[in-house]
């Protein structure tokens, strides 16, 4: 322990120094292919994590976690099995849609009086005249985000008044 000890107070004062020490000139990445030139600081600390042993390695690990408040990483399977896809994720899998947007697109013009009347009763805070506007601007959302049930209902009770629905 004494030397593991040794070994941090040791990294320890490197990192210190380093935080005074003027900061090195960066240089320019090598070409790909080649390897990259290491620094001599970089070359020893290499050197000084491989001669440890599995319990300092350990050690240090916990240490670095710690200082550089890493999470846990789960332990990765070694080898070389390679498990196969199920047949259902090669197909892209569908997701029910959640939510709907319900749209009056058009309207029959003998009936447009009871249309504007309902689309006032089916919108809160909406008086005849709005109402009014609102069907001849159409196509026009008349609601959006709401559940396959209730896009059902609007659309059975504008239907029923002479509005052309579309749900998407």
């Amino acid at each position: 322990l004494k030397s593991n000890h040794d070994y941090f107070s040791a990294v320890y004062g490197q990192t210190a120094e380093a935080a005074v020490a003027p900061a090195e000139k960066l240089t320019p990445p090598p070409p790909e292919g080649t390897d990259k030139p290491v620094t001599a600081k970089i070359e020893k600390l290499v050197k000084d994590i491989t001669s440890l042993n599995l319990i300092e390695v350990a050690e240090l690990s916990d240490v670095l976690k710690k200082r550089l408040n890493l999470p846990d990483a789960p332990l990765m399977p070694m080898g070389g099995m390679v498990m196969a896809k199920p047949q259902e994720e090669e197909a892209a899998p569908q997701q029910k849609q959640s939510s709907f947007t319900v749209k009056l697109t058009g309207f029959d013009e003998k009936q447009k009086v009871p249309l504007i009347k309902e689309i006032k009763t089916l919108l809160s805070g909406m008086n005849l005249v709005q109402a009014k506007k609102f069907v001849e601007s159409v196509p026009t959302i008349v609601k959006a985000d709401v559940e396959k049930e209730e896009a059902e209902k609007l659309k059975e009770a504008i239907t029923k008044v002479g509005g052309v629905i579309e749900i998407s």
